[in-house]
């Protein structure tokens, strides 16, 4: 977008499935939790959706979120809609800001627009309502160019929820969804708040490809960024699993984190992010490697755009929570301090405004970046494999404080000796 301001390179959100984040599952829960989330060094409070849940072919006891019944209701599991009032101005009076998961690309099958509207919905070759894909088998899918009262209708819901003094929308499956739709949201809720923040969710390059080829319009993320300010970082999110499946290179993501550089617009936002909802929990993924996580975790604070904490990450949880049932994360180590420092550093005015280069190495296993600007130079070199040998660095030869742990990192002929741990350098030019 735009006017989209690039200090919103420096936020870290949070990101909240209100059911599982506590034993209670409800709105009270995450407003007794605030202190500490704000302490982490959290900018802005992230809710998975909240929604009463279909019921029709639901999956799991419980339900998925993302199979919402109706928008201008809360689940009576998580509270009131007085309740979620509460929880907004308590975020604010912790000085964070606190946004929405928004999803209009479908609804659970036995929606109240289901049965009130059933002409606004995607139909199969017989004239039944439908999903356009078949990866999930509670909703029906929206088909926006049935009829523009359908716009309205959901025009209307944003706007409700903006003047309840909501900060932003993350918005599911938004490539799904006519760019007409976004600005048309985009022009009335900028009414109402013109701080409002717009992510978007965007579908994966594969994937689009094959929706387009099944003659469905489907919105790449460059069109997005036309009307949102951040993008998930989905683009690249197939380099970062094959890495970590070991089915494919650390060179391959680190070129699709320098090609954002090439393909975006100068003033792009991305939403940096290791695990969420739908993706395995990093330290699962590392066989909960404490020096492996820690890594990663710097790895990606250490990327150019915001960065995303999925509640029980600073934990370095191994559980991730069903979407579909009661289902809490775990708390195997305390990363609080770690994440303290990672948050301050990530609030820095260089991180947003600063040249950032991907550095490309003959050691697979090592990720290494820079920021500078016309004053100072950060270096980050994370050890994602933690192999052993030297890094070819563009350091000056000398000793260096690792900002991380204080500990002294010696520079000799370019080359640091890899250690088991993230560095992070401040160099003065």
């Amino acid at each position: 977008m735009r006017k989209t301001n690039i200090k919103l390179r420096n936020l870290v959100f949070y990101q909240i499935y209100v059911r599982n984040f506590s034993k209670e599952g409800n709105f009270q829960a995450v407003i007794d939790d605030l202190d500490r989330i704000k302490a982490l060094g959290v900018d802005v409070i992230l809710l998975m959706p909240i929604h009463p849940i279909g019921e029709l072919d639901r999956i799991g006891k419980l339900g998925s979120p993302y199979s919402i019944k109706t928008y201008n209701a809360i689940r009576e599991e998580l509270g009131t809609m007085q309740d979620f009032e509460k929880l907004i101005k308590a975020v604010h009076d912790k000085k964070m800001k606190i946004m929405m998961d928004i999803v209009y690309n479908h609804t659970a099958k036995d929606a109240y627009y289901h049965e009130n509207h059933p002409e606004w919905y995607f139909k199969n070759e017989n004239g039944q309502s439908c999903s356009k894909v078949n990866k999930w088998t509670d909703v029906y899918d929206f088909d926006f160019s049935s009829d523009k009262s359908l716009w309205f209708e959901l025009l209307n819901i944003l706007v409700k929820y903006s003047r309840m003094d909501i900060d932003g929308f993350r918005c599911d499956t938004a490539s799904m969804i006519p760019l007409d739709f976004w600005k048309m949201a985009r022009k009335h809720i900028r009414k109402v708040n013109p701080k409002f923040i717009w992510l978007s969710e965007s579908i994966r390059g594969k994937h689009l490809k094959q929706l387009r080829d099944m003659g469905l319009n489907c919105l790449s993320e460059s069109e997005l960024y036309q009307e949102f300010d951040i993008a998930q970082d989905l683009d690249v999110e197939p380099d970062q699993k094959a890495y970590l499946k070991g089915e494919g290179s650390l060179r391959h993501y680190l070129e699709g984190l320098r090609n954002q550089e090439q393909i975006y617009p100068k003033n792009y936002v991305k939403l940096h992010h290791i695990e969420t909802y739908d993706s395995e929990r990093i330290a699962k993924r590392l066989n909960n490697d404490l020096d492996k996580i820690k890594n990663w975790n710097a790895f990606m604070f250490f990327q150019k755009g915001a960065a995303l904490i999925y509640a029980g990450q600073e934990y370095a949880s191994d559980i991730l929570p069903s979407l579909h049932d009661k289902d809490l994360y775990n708390k195997p180590h305390d990363l609080t301090a770690f994440f303290k420092k990672l948050t301050s550093l990530k609030s820095r005015s260089i991180f947003a405004k600063g040249i950032y280069d991907v550095h490309m190495r003959d050691i697979d296993e090592v990720a290494y970046q820079t920021f500078k600007n016309d004053k100072l130079i950060y270096h980050g070199i994370f050890n994602l494999g933690k192999v052993k040998g030297q890094l070819d660095v563009n350091i000056k030869d000398g000793r260096y404080r690792n900002y991380l742990d204080k500990k002294i990192i010696k520079v000799e002929n370019g080359k640091i000796d890899l250690k088991s741990y993230p560095i992070i350098i401040k160099e003065k030019k």
